[in-house]
């Protein structure tokens, strides 16, 4: 507490040695000129010219007009060196402005000695560390992306031309088809999850609303995972509260759908999956549990961020869309997402709705 204030000190006192120094300048500049006035005669205060000791008269406007020279120069220099010294951090921040504005997220500001100033150096670097963390993920994302659209696009054409070959025999000709149709799918969903994620970025009122069954509707959504969850050989544990919740039912099943993926996506073979559902007063809440990898606190911090994945070895089966897309359903919905996990001990996603 006692440096907090002395950092606030430290600004106010800059900031009144400025504003003292300009209001001397000035007062020096006032005093000088309405001495010069009354010399020229101009005022109504006579004033009788000074007489050395060796008898030479020294006209008065001469004496008065280097002792307004010397007010000016005196006032212009102090508050030119304060000036400088007080606005010197602020250019700092504006030569740093323009490198972010020009694409240089590692610039740092390093502000001491004033509390208001530190702090602003602190946000700025925080906010540089943001915007590289973004552009990082953005590259990423774009250098996968682009692997990901081209790589089937090349397999398919491969397998077309090979299609065209009638040396093929029938069994050939219906493998290469299997997996020219697989390809395809993958593509879709690509294209599906990216125009998704950029349909609910901006949406921001939620539209053709009606009261549903939002237990049976999580039922639907676990019986249509099914051939994910039967492949890994998982449990799943449904445990639902007949709730009526009224809202857009293609909006939150994107919920249930990516959570119950990204549960399924990183449980271990075998491994167990519960879900509940219940109505606390006037809220709805839903958890999922899996047993899986879990993730660290590192990974916590960035898993709702678009595009982000922790694994990189899941990368083939995700492009680190369906969190950020269930966060940004669960804001439009006026509700809330948490997170606990560890590693190695699974995660739980806790969704918070309004009911209404």
């Amino acid at each position: 507490m006692r440096e907090f204030f002395k950092k606030r000190l430290s600004l106010t006192i800059t900031l009144v040695i400025f504003v003292f120094c300009v209001m001397v300048a000035t007062f020096l500049l006032i005093v000088g000129s309405i001495l010069l006035l009354q010399h020229m005669g101009i005022t109504s205060l006579p004033a009788s010219p000074p007489q050395n000791s060796r008898g030479n008269n020294k006209h008065p406007l001469e004496s008065f007009l280097i002792f307004l020279v010397l007010c000016v120069l005196l006032g212009t220099a102090l508050t030119a060196f304060f000036s400088k010294k007080a606005l010197n951090p602020i250019r700092k921040v504006i030569d740093a402005i323009h490198k972010v504005a020009g694409g240089d997220f590692d610039v740092q500001v390093n502000l001491e000695g004033i509390g208001e100033l530190e702090e602003l150096s602190h946000s700025f670097n925080k906010m540089t560390q943001e915007l590289s963390s973004i552009e990082t993920l953005r590259s990423d994302f774009m250098n996968n992306f682009s692997h990901e659209f081209k790589t089937p696009i090349v397999s398919i054409r491969g397998f077309a031309k090979l299609l065209r070959d009638n040396n093929l025999n029938e069994k050939e000709k219906k493998e290469y088809l299997d997996i020219i149709i697989k390809e395809s799918e993958r593509l879709a969903e690509l294209s599906t999850n990216v125009l998704t994620l950029s349909k609910y970025e901006n949406l921001e009122i939620v539209t053709d609303t009606a009261p549903f069954r939002l237990d049976e509707q999580i039922r639907k959504t676990v019986v249509l995972m099914e051939p994910k969850w039967f492949k890994k050989e998982i449990v799943v544990n449904v445990e639902l509260d007949e709730v009526i919740y009224n809202g857009n039912e293609d909006l939150t099943q994107q919920i249930w759908i990516n959570l119950l993926d990204n549960a399924i996506k990183f449980s271990y073979q075998g491994g167990v999956i519960n879900i509940s559902l219940t109505k606390v007063n006037h809220e709805i809440h839903f958890v999922i549990k899996d047993d899986g990898i879990g993730m660290d606190d590192q990974v916590k911090v960035h898993i709702f961020e678009k595009f982000y994945q922790s694994d990189t070895s899941h990368s083939k089966i995700g492009y680190g869309i369906g969190l950020s897309l269930v966060k940004r359903i669960v804001e439009i919905c006026k509700g809330n997402v948490s997170v606990q996990s560890e590693s190695g001990k699974g995660s739980i996603f806790t969704i918070v709705l309004p009911s209404s």
